[in-house]
């Protein structure tokens, strides 16, 4: 009985070796190719992911010569670094050189070429969300005193939901807006959701009181 079972496991292995051997010389070759991709595909990320970094490096390494050179009182200089930035930087740095652009435009008192930057950069579909929001808020507060309240309000009124983290600051730039335009009643309006808003940073709140009591004294812009 013990020979007969010896026997019919080595008639078993054998026919799984055979099997296995028909099977290699059938699909080996699929397999050994799926192996040879998997290795290329491992080596090409792990490549490009350091071929990225470096080039993202070097990007943050320009981005701060541009801001040194804006420090130093050197506008234009910085303008060129930056502009060079947005063509041929990596990761985030071309969206970051869009808004220090713009912000040195306004600097140098192209207000309405700083304006057009941010909305540009607003409106982009490639861009961060956050940056595109920010340049939104940016812009909007430009237009305060170089716009409309309708100008402003496309700009910011989407981000003054109660869960948007930029509502303080689109608010306070709605809230200044109405205001200049002669219209208490939207500009209280805003004042007050900055003051109930318990999230609301000092500044901000602080600011917004002495609005709200600016126009309960019936204070208008001059």
């Amino acid at each position: 009985m013990a020979h007969d079972e010896s026997f019919f496991r080595e008639v078993s292995e054998d026919l799984r070796a055979e099997r296995f051997k028909a099977l290699w010389n059938r699909f080996g070759i699929f397999f050994v190719a799926l192996v040879i991709l998997l290795v290329l595909g491992t080596i090409g990320k792990v490549g490009y992911d350091y071929w990225s970094a470096q080039q993202a490096a070097k990007s943050g390494d320009a981005y701060l010569a541009a801001l040194k050179l804006a420090d130093a009182n050197k506008p234009d200089q910085a303008l060129t670094a930056l502009e060079a930035i947005e063509e041929n930087g990596h990761g985030d740095y071309p969206a970051l050189a869009r808004m220090r652009a713009a912000a040195i435009l306004a600097e140098k008192g192209d207000t309405k070429g700083a304006i057009d930057a941010y909305s540009k950069l607003a409106a982009s579909g490639s861009e961060p969300l956050a940056i595109r929001d920010a340049a939104r808020v940016r812009a909007a507060y430009l237009l305060v005193d170089h716009g409309t309240y309708e100008q402003v309000a496309d700009q910011v009124e989407p981000l003054s939901g109660a869960d948007n983290p930029f509502r303080h600051s689109a608010r306070e730039a709605l809230g200044l807006a109405a205001w200049k335009a002669g219209d208490m009643t939207n500009a209280k309006k805003w004042f007050e959701l900055i003051s109930g808003d318990q999230a609301a940073p000092a500044g901000v709140a602080r600011h917004a009181q002495l609005m709200l009591d600016l126009i309960a004294a019936g204070g208008k812009p001059a």
